[in-house]
């Protein structure tokens, strides 16, 4: 529960934005969140992006999430980068690709706006936004393992798709 209050706390009162991002990153593997309390593995499910907490320095609990039924089990295992999509957008040194979506708070089960920009093969610039984007902040996230290492914190490279399957229909 700690790392997803300090990831969405963070990603929704710290600094500005990244800049320029290169095109083609592949944001599949695991990310280490700026704190250094988790890690997130992202995997591309269906042309979606989502990522599950695979380690956490303090082990924490989905004390509030909406759906009682979710409520009160481990943070670790649990998506919170949710279905985000690929978007290009205009920059000044080309189109740049960004994934939008949304980022789970599990300390007050809520879900908020959020964006991934790659800033480089091994940075991720998160950035989440409250009040329809009134509000935002963000934080980068370091690339712990690629892809295919990725699949061994999990065991296997499709069980972060499995796992959000049969979230992707409810609250997170």
């Amino acid at each position: 529960m700690r790392l997803q209050i300090l990831v969405a706390g963070s990603l929704i009162l710290a600094g500005p934005a990244a800049s320029a991002a290169p095109a083609a990153v592949d944001l599949r593997g695991v990310w280490l969140v700026e704190d250094q309390t988790g890690e997130i593995e992202i995997e591309n499910c269906a042309g979606l992006i989502w990522g599950i907490v695979v380690w956490e320095r303090t082990p924490g609990r989905d004390s509030e999430n909406p759906d009682a039924s979710l409520r009160g089990r481990p943070t670790l295992g649990i998506p919170i980068l949710l279905g985000m999509r690929s978007v290009t957008e205009p920059h000044p040194d080309g189109p740049q690709t960004i994934w939008r979506g949304q980022i789970y708070n599990s300390r007050n089960g809520k879900t908020y706006d959020a964006s991934i920009k790659p800033v480089d093969a091994d940075t991720l610039h998160l950035e989440g936004c409250v009040l329809g984007g009134l509000f935002c902040g963000g934080q980068n996230w370091t690339r712990v393992k690629p892809p295919a290492a990725a699949s061994a914190a999990t065991r296997a490279t499709g069980e972060v798709c499995s796992r959000v399957s049969d979230l992707a229909r409810r609250p997170h």
